[in-house]
């Protein structure tokens, strides 16, 4: 299952470093790069944003390139593999990744790396995503 792959993917990063606009786990992972990571494991493609800082006024490019790796906005429990947006502070988004059990995946820049934190989530949720099915041709 997709999703899965997706959550699996997530546990798997914990302990890697964090790099503001990393992409490679290599070499370190932000949020951005982190859900981009996991989709691109979990075999979805599409765009990642790029031009953002750590604060940010507005992160609604974010919204089309979910749009692209084939997420759908849902309401409710978060399952395995979703994806939520956050607002950590004021003007600060951040992405974290469902992995279950009230587990989430993220890339903390606080921390330094890739690390787990549990629910009730510190943030409020601005935007929750799941993956859709992919039609295949």
């Amino acid at each position: 299952m997709t999703a899965a792959k997706i959550a699996e993917e997530a546990k798997s990063l914990i302990g890697v470093p964090f790099r503001l606009h990393g992409r490679d786990p290599r070499y370190g992972l932000d949020c951005v790069g982190l859900a981009a990571h996991c989709l691109e494991a979990a075999g979805r493609e599409g765009n990642v944003p790029s031009d953002y800082r750590l604060k940010n006024l507005s992160v609604r490019e974010w919204f089309g390139s979910a749009r692209s790796f084939g997420l759908t906005e849902v309401a409710g429990e978060s399952e395995a593999g979703d994806i939520l947006l956050v607002v950590a502070a004021p003007a600060q988004f951040h992405i974290l990744i469902a992995t279950g059990g009230g587990a989430f995946v993220h890339a903390h820049a606080g921390l330094g790396k890739v690390a787990i934190a549990t629910a009730p989530l510190q943030w409020p949720v601005a935007k929750h995503w799941r993956l859709q099915p992919k039609i295949e041709d």
